[in-house]
């Protein structure tokens, strides 16, 4: 899937703002980085941490918490 569409939707899967979603794949992917296993069937080896992190967020296999909504 091409990065933009990806990007997408997590957007619409998380319902939060795209700097919101740019910090998330941060921390998750440091997570991966570190040795957290992956919710999807790929190969770390063969993929960006950051990629898989978007793929994760975006399938819904991780969900984000802490963002406030400051309507």
């Amino acid at each position: 899937m091409r990065l933009e569409k990806l990007t997408a939707k997590a957007l619409e899967t998380t319902n939060i703002d795209r700097y919101q979603l740019a910090i998330a794949v941060a921390k998750r992917s440091e997570q991966l980085q570190n040795g957290a296993p992956t919710k999807l069937n790929v190969d770390l080896k063969k993929m960006k941490a950051a990629d898989v992190a978007l793929m994760e967020i975006a399938e819904g296999h991780v969900t984000i918490k802490g963002f406030i909504d400051n309507v």
